[in-house]
């Protein structure tokens, strides 16, 4: 039996992770996964995981409250920003870093097929990347602040000290899966139909 290189989706479709294809991405299928992939490992307070949806709806937060005049497209490309973990999962810095460029090229072709299949340019903009980089890590650092166990400190020399005045107002709370996922689809829903 030959090596697998797809995943089978809750929607029926069959991912190829080498080659993937518009055509088999489902946003139902990166809802549900994303909503059930958790940020830092898992080691996180709460009840609740912190899942890559959650994050996911924070930074659309933030890219908007950043960049009030942005075409919700740019809306629609943070909340999806980490969309391709719906498949490949979350790794932390350091783990992507000893993986290696196999990990950012698979990371590369999935964000690619995604982007496709919603109407997004296969490469972002630098400038719209750089802006949705600029809510990523203000959202990083509230939740490794927050729920992660890091001190201010550690949080500003891994992240950047937040220059956002309302990062320290920023309030994590995990939640369900199922809840996520609902508020997710709901928001991809609201861009799909602004756009």
């Amino acid at each position: 039996m030959g090596d697998r290189a797809w995943q089978r989706m809750l929607s029926g479709r069959r991912l190829d992770l080498l080659d993937p294809s518009p055509l088999d991405v489902e946003i139902e299928d990166i809802a549900h996964g994303l909503s059930f992939v958790a940020r830092w490992n898992g080691q996180t307070e709460g009840d609740w995981p912190y899942s890559v949806a959650e994050h996911s709806l924070l930074v659309d937060d933030l890219y908007a409250e950043l960049n009030p005049k942005a075409p919700v497209r740019w809306r629609l490309a943070a909340l999806l920003h980490d969309a391709p973990e719906y498949v490949i999962g979350d790794m932390i810095s350091p783990v992507k870093a000893a993986v290696g460029p196999d990990y950012k090229a698979m990371d590369v072709r999935l964000t690619g097929a995604i982007h496709r299949r919603f109407g997004l340019p296969e490469a972002l903009p630098a400038s719209v990347k750089k802006q949705i980089k600029r809510a990523d890590r203000i959202s990083a650092w509230a939740e490794a602040t927050q729920i992660a166990g890091f001190t201010a400190a550690e949080a500003n020399r891994l992240f950047g000290a937040p220059r956002h005045a309302g990062a320290r107002d920023i309030r994590i709370a995990p939640r369900p899966p199922r809840e996520v996922k609902t508020d997710f689809l709901a928001r991809f829903d609201a861009h799909m139909a602004a756009a």
